[in-house]
């Protein structure tokens, strides 16, 4: 049945980037905006887009230094958060998206905070698969970017290269996963191709600029305590990095904040994908209701 809704593949010039996104549902429908985070690239809602596609206009970018995408050659790229966000910010603008739900993972997170907290009215719902908006959520396994963050020196710069190795990737894949036989290998695979590609230095680059989504963390409370999206965190509890207090955390801001949590890791969408699919069918209906 899922022919019905096939997922295209397509590339945009944004602002000298050549930007690829994936795309699914009639134009017509309610849009829903997909991020993908570190380690990932549109690729990770393959199977997802085509479940949404009968009830919603689905559209997944690869965030510039992932997957398909790619800065055109002489443009001045810096990798911070910021710039990612301006450029996805233009894509939904060329893409002439006015309203639209978040579904953000990861880096996806700091990117569709960028973004709500900027346009308020074009965002009808958020979902956020282990994406934090909370400081308390971050585990120890920030250590070495919080001291890149305070002292963002050579040698703390080259600590952080390690997170970029193959079997660094495999194991955010598979960190707190019951059954591992559940997680496909290309996942992590196509995530080293595009480093080896694209390079490591844009990856280190946005590690470092982490330590600014943090500090942006007030605007977006004060965006949730006054516009209250409907807000949907579904999280693998087992994550080594964002843990369920950053889950829990959304209800303090936001008391319509939903909270649902699957017994696996990081990735949870490649374990859990069915169940992430079927309760976001229950909540964006509720939420566009």
């Amino acid at each position: 049945m899922h022919n019905d809704h096939p997922v295209r593949h397509h590339a945009i010039e944004i602002d000298g980037v050549s930007l690829f996104y994936r795309e699914a549902g009639s134009p017509d429908l309610p849009t829903v905006l997909l991020l993908h985070g570190f380690g990932a690239s549109s690729y990770m809602f393959r199977d997802l887009m085509p479940q949404l596609a009968g009830r919603y206009h689905v559209i997944a970018p690869d965030l510039p230094g992932f997957g398909q995408t790619t800065v055109l050659p002489d443009t001045p790229f810096d990798y911070t958060f910021d710039r990612l966000a301006q450029v996805i910010d233009a894509f939904t603008v060329a893409k002439k998206l006015q309203r639209y739900a978040l579904y953000v993972f990861d880096y996806g997170a700091p990117v569709g905070w960028r973004l709500a907290v900027a346009n308020p009215q074009k965002i009808t719902a958020i979902v956020s698969q282990n994406g934090n908006g909370y400081e308390e959520g971050l585990s120890a396994g920030w250590d070495d970017m919080r001291k890149a963050w305070a002292d963002p020196s050579p040698a703390n710069r080259e600590a952080l290269r390690r997170f970029n190795t193959l079997d660094m990737l495999r194991w955010q894949y598979t960190q707190g996963v019951t059954d591992t036989s559940l997680i496909a290998p290309e996942g992590y695979q196509l995530a080293y191709a595009a480093i080896e590609r694209i390079g490591v230095e844009p990856q280190m680059d946005l590690l470092l600029d982490y330590g600014q989504n943090i500090r942006q963390y007030a605007q977006l409370h004060a965006y949730f305590r006054e516009h209250r999206p409907p807000t949907l965190a579904i999280w693998g509890e087992n994550d080594p990095f964002f843990t369920p207090p950053g889950a829990e955390a959304f209800k303090r801001d936001n008391a319509r904040a939903e909270v649902v949590f699957l017994d696996t890791g990081h990735f949870a969408i490649e374990t859990h994908g069915q169940e992430i699919a079927a309760t976001m069918l229950d909540f964006l209906g509720r939420a566009h209701a």
